[in-house]
């Protein structure tokens, strides 16, 4: 059975912009999903905080518990479940949709369509949802696990043009989805005049996350245009983080 959800988290993504409303994902790290306990505790919080979706995902995975990880998530939450995948090995039919990133900023061939000629038989005996994603790595401020393994450059913070043209490039080529990101641990989010560049180069669904820390950052993004803000897992020694950036989206949403 193929496409089994009839494309309904892209739908949810494209109606956002439809309604004028914004999303909060919640991006879980497998590596981060060993204790069962502590795990229960992070979905309790993501459940009570008003959050709409959570990716499962990352570039790089150390521990082998990426399917358990999924199915607890799942198990867990009422929450749609949605892969953000690092390679082809991160696909799990247990999923409500998978992101299908093509790191559309590098030149890393692998990255491009390799891991996707990889990942597609699985994928099309899953059922499960398959978001066409021009996945944008942005300049946080320091290297992250991102860069380091797809090794390409990020696009400049301060190129707004660059990062606007490779997006527009992308939706022309059929992506459904971009996702600009700066990588987990960045140290700085992106900016304003970024996001607001590809918002307006661009109809497609938006999806900004990397280095955004506060409810102020959250709903910066928000107001530049991003439809659907991600926020680490760093929430967890800040339980009110994750509240306060709920607030944030509800705030936009109730203008």
């Amino acid at each position: 059975m193929y496409l089994r959800t009839m494309r309904k988290i892209f739908s949810r993504f494209r109606a956002l912009q439809e309604r004028r409303r914004k999303a909060l994902a919640v991006l879980l790290d497998p590596d981060h999903c060993t204790d069962p306990d502590a795990l229960r505790r992070t979905l309790d919080l993501v459940n009570a905080a008003g959050a709409d979706f959570i990716f499962v995902g990352g570039s790089l995975l150390v521990e082998s518990n990426f399917h358990s990880c999924v199915r607890e998530v799942k198990a867990l939450s009422r929450l749609p479940v949605v892969l953000f995948p690092g390679s082809a090995s991160q696909v799990d039919p247990h999923a409500d949709a998978l992101l299908f990133l093509s790191l559309i900023s590098g030149r890393n061939a692998d990255l491009l369509i390799g891991q996707h000629v990889a990942a597609a038989p699985a994928l099309r005996d899953s059922g499960m949802e398959v978001i066409s994603t021009g996945y944008l790595l942005i300049d946080g401020g320091k290297p992250t696990a991102a860069s380091y393994i797809s090794q390409t450059v990020p696009v400049p913070a301060d190129k707004p043009e660059i990062a606007a043209v490779t997006a527009m490039a992308g939706e022309m080529l059929g992506l459904s989805t971009i996702y600009l990101d700066a990588g987990s641990g960045a140290s700085v989010p992106i900016s304003g005049e970024m996001i607001a560049a590809v918002r307006h180069a661009v109809k497609t669904p938006l999806i900004v996350g990397g280095g955004i820390r506060t409810e102020v950052q959250a709903a910066a993004a928000f107001v530049a245009g991003a439809d659907v803000v991600v926020v680490g897992t760093a929430f967890e020694d800040e339980p009110e983080l994750l509240f306060a950036m709920a607030g944030a989206k509800d705030a936009f949403t109730g203008r």
